[in-house]
């Protein structure tokens, strides 16, 4: 009786322990619209701060361009406030190419937020994850 009661009471502690776990990450889908040739990938960038932004990836994904759209997928994101910047890397060379500081290959930012005489800001590419699955649908 009192293995079972043991039993009981360490079946109940992993279930709280799980149900707490699985509450705090989310997933964050992306999809990645107006894709204009298969050749290269699509790069994404998810980023958890200001400070961040634009310089230190928090987590990266990579996938197959797809004329017309693709869609990945960021598994066990924490709660809290993040941006994406994203990229057509047509020529494979892992990093988007730029001619005076422009790109000359298609990118995106989360929101879809524009940059005015420079990148976008945090500011407007920010989003909260707070509920259990977020897409954000990224046009570039």
């Amino acid at each position: 009786m009192k293995t079972l009661k043991y039993t009981v009471i360490l079946l109940l502690v992993l279930c709280i322990k799980t149900g707490i776990a699985q509450e705090s990450k989310h997933s964050l889908t992306v999809i990645v619209t107006n894709i204009e040739s298969n050749q290269g990938t699509i790069q994404v960038g998810l980023y958890n701060s200001k400070g961040n932004f634009l310089n230190t990836i928090y987590q990266s994904i990579s996938t197959k361009a797809k004329t017309g759209s693709v869609e990945v997928i960021f598994k066990n994101v924490p709660k809290g406030e993040y941006a994406i910047s994203l990229y057509h890397d047509t020529d494979e060379n892992q990093r988007l190419n730029t001619f005076l500081r422009i790109p000359t290959e298609p990118y995106g930012v989360s929101n879809n937020a524009k940059g005015r005489f420079g990148p976008p800001k945090w500011e407007d590419a920010r989003f909260s994850i707070s509920d259990k699955a977020i897409v954000q649908s990224i046009k570039l």
